[in-house]
C-alpha cells in the first residue's frame, strides 16, 4: 500500500471538518475523492499533505508513519502536491518556476524533467520566457502541475485540478493525466465527477467530512442512489458516467 490513511479527525480552529476519516492508495492507482463544494475534500489533501495536521488518526506513507511529519519531509519523501490556488512564483519565468523545483530522486525515478514536461505541456514550452503573471488560468494550472512532476513525485495529489477552467483546457489536462497515469500514482479531488471518473480506477465520495462511498468507477456508475444524491451521475456512455 502506497498511502493510507487511518480515521483522521480534523479542525479549522474550533470548526470539526474531517470526521473520522479513511481512504488508500495502492502504487499505479488513479484515485479521485469526489463530493460537493465544502464536503472536505481540500481539508483532506491538506491534511494528508501535513499542511492542516489531524489531531487525531495516523496517516502511512510508503510504510513510514508520517502523521506528525512536516510538509517539506512528505514532499522529500515523495509526495508532489498542486493546490487548488496552484500557486506558482509570479516573478519568476516558466522556466525558472520548474527549475526551482527540480528534485533527483535517484534510483530509476528520475522520470521528469524541464524538457520532458515542455513535450508533456507544449504550450509552456512556448511560454519558456514569460512571467507567471503573464500566463492565464489554464496555463497556470499547467506550469503548477508541471512543477509538481519535475520533483519526480512518487505519489502525485491534484486539489481540484480543472475549477475555474475553459473546456477546452480541462481536455487537456485530462489527456495529460491520461498520459502520466501509467508512469505516476495518482490522489485527486474534484468536484466535477465526470473529468475525474475518465481517467480514475476508483472513487471515494466524502460528504460532510466523511467517505459515505468507496468502490471502483464501474461499481459507482451502478449506484443510481448514490450518484443521485452526491454527484448527479446518472449514465455510463463509452466508458464515461454522465452528468445530469
Amino acid at each position: 500500500m502506497m498511502l493510507k490513511v487511518n480515521e483522521i479527525h480534523t479542525f479549522y480552529g474550533k470548526s470539526y471538518i474531517i470526521k473520522g476519516l479513511s481512504l488508500d492508495v495502492k502504487k499505479g492507482e488513479v484515485v479521485c475523492l469526489l463530493g460537493r463544494n465544502g464536503a472536505g475534500k481540500t481539508t483532506t489533501l491538506r491534511s494528508i499533505l501535513g499542511i492542516t495536521p489531524p489531531k487525531k488518526g495516523k496517516i502511512v506513507f510508503l510504510g513510514e508513519d508520517i502523521t506528525s511529519r512536516p510538509p517539506f519531509v512528505r514532499v522529500r519523501l515523495g509526495m508532489g502536491y498542486v493546490p487548488e490556488d496552484m500557486r506558482i512564483f509570479p516573478d519568476l519565468t516558466v522556466r525558472e518556476n520548474l527549475e526551482v523545483s527540480v528534485i533527483q530522486r535517484g534510483e530509476g525515478l528520475d522520470r521528469w524533467n524541464v524538457e520532458s514536461v515542455f513535450k508533456l505541456f507544449p504550450k509552456l514550452k512556448t511560454l519558456d520566457g514569460s512571467n507567471g503573471t503573464a500566463l492565464s488560468g489554464g496555463e497556470q494550472q499547467m506550469l503548477a502541475i508541471a512543477r509538481a512532476l519535475v520533483s519526480n513525485p512518487i505519489l502525485l495529489v491534484l486539489d481540484e485540478p480543472s475549477e475555474g477552467l475553459a473546456p477546452i483546457i480541462v481536455q487537456e489536462l485530462s489527456r495529460m493525466i491520461k498520459e502520466i497515469k501509467s508512469e505516476t500514482t495518482i490522489l485527486l479531488s474534484e468536484q466535477n465527477a465526470r473529468f475525474a471518473m475518465q481517467f480514475s480506477d476508483r472513487a471515494y465520495i466524502i460528504d460532510r467530512g466523511k467517505i459515505v462511498y468507496e468502490g471502483s468507477i464501474d461499481e459507482l456508475c451502478q449506484q443510481e442512489d448514490i450518484r443521485d444524491r452526491y454527484l448527479g451521475v446518472y449514465k455510463r456512455t463509452d466508458g464515461v458516467c454522465l452528468m445530469r
